[in-house]
């Protein structure tokens, strides 16, 4: 019995094909270097569009045996079984192919969790690295962007910008890969022109999502660093309504400092902003005030027009703001532990999640944010 093929996949031929034949018949003259480059363009588009190489590599054989001079039963029984030895070939390597795909995809994968959880033994972390391209005993730094939908490897957001960023720098020494729904990029601390062009295309690819790029340390551990400080980074500007659509850790550091001891932090936000909780509609109207005034560098008519408000209405608000909580945001005196108190309340998330002190056995007290 005789066993059925499975039928061939319908593959795309090249527009020149027929001619370069037909030339090649009656002239002897094969393809130059412009159709040999015009065929690699074709055969990379045609990968893209996601033919096989057995499909791409057999449609052409049956159009060559087509195309060929009538000739005697034995040409033709020889083209017949060059084809399907090609074709058996090409299964063959397609196969072998897939399994390389999936173990090196499985190993890039345990590496990456590795290094940016800092898991396992550094020194054979290190030895791993050099695998990808990575020295980690020089300085390294992260790059993290996200956008309106979480991105996974393989998808056509991170493909873009990857083709992009090594594109122009290569692949050596870079690794792209995607890490909690973000897109994420790691490059020697010494070329930060990297990860400012991953940064530009990951925010132009995303229709205008956010990045942030962490600082430079050295070591796999540093690696882990700066990839936390760019996640932290990133956790800031949605607490602060930032607007960049790059961030940079180092411009940030104002931010962790000040919120390192969060018991200090939380008892300046209740004792500062507290009394605001008894205006009428809530306190966020006064801090959202309060963010432009200061935003605005204390000027009324530009925090006014930012909020579309009279600078009337603006002067009412901050005068209600003195009355509140006894501090008068006008006076410089009062400018620096307001500020200070709003941006803790932005980043406690202050009134969502309530500042509250809780009476211990002992009769202490502790602040913290429930």
């Amino acid at each position: 019995m005789t066993a059925v093929r499975p039928p061939r996949e319908r593959a795309p031929t090249w527009p020149g094909f027929a001619d370069l034949l037909d030339r090649a018949a009656t002239t002897g003259r094969g393809p130059d270097g412009i159709e040999l480059e015009r065929l690699r363009s074709f055969g990379e588009q045609a990968a893209a569009d996601g033919t096989t190489l057995r499909g791409l590599v057999v449609h052409h054989l049956s159009r060559a045996r087509a195309a060929w001079p009538a000739g005697t039963v034995e040409g033709e029984r020889a083209l017949a079984a060059v084809q399907l030895a090609v074709e058996a070939l090409c299964e063959g390597y397609e196969r072998a192919q897939r399994l390389v795909v999936r173990q090196e995809e499985s190993a890039r994968r345990e590496f990456i969790d590795d290094l940016l959880y800092g898991r396992g033994d550094l020194v054979r972390l290190a030895e791993r690295a050099e695998r990808f391209g990575l020295r980690l005993s020089r300085a390294h730094a992260v790059a993290t962007a996200e956008g309106p939908v979480p991105y996974a490897e393989g998808d056509f957001v991170p493909r873009r910008v990857e083709r992009a960023v090594t594109g122009r720098f290569g692949e050596r020494r870079i690794l792209l890969t995607t890490k909690g729904g973000r897109m994420v990029c790691i490059a020697p601390g010494g070329q930060r022109q990297v990860l400012a062009y991953f940064a530009k295309q990951a925010h132009a690819a995303t229709g205008g999502g956010r990045a942030a790029v962490g600082r430079p340390h050295p070591g796999a551990g540093g690696v882990v660093h700066s990839y936390e400080e760019a996640l932290q980074a990133l956790d800031l500007a949605d607490r602060l309504d930032l607007e960049d659509p790059v961030l940079h850790a180092a411009d940030l550091l104002v931010y962790p400092v000040l919120t390192r001891d969060r018991r200090a932090m939380a008892e300046l936000v209740r004792a500062t902003l507290g009394p605001l909780l008894k205006a009428r509609g809530g306190p966020e109207p006064y801090l959202e005030t309060l963010t432009a005034y200061f935003d605005a560098g204390c000027v009324s008519t530009q925090a006014a027009r930012h909020l579309s408000l009279s600078v009337r209405a603006l002067t009412y608000r901050l005068q209600r703001i003195h009355e509140l909580t006894g501090s008068d945001p006008t006076d410089p005196r009062h400018r620096y532990p307001l500020r200070t108190a709003v941006i803790g309340a932005r980043i406690l998330r202050w009134p969502e999640q309530k500042v509250w002190t809780k009476t211990q056995r002992d009769g202490g007290h502790q602040i913290g944010v429930r």
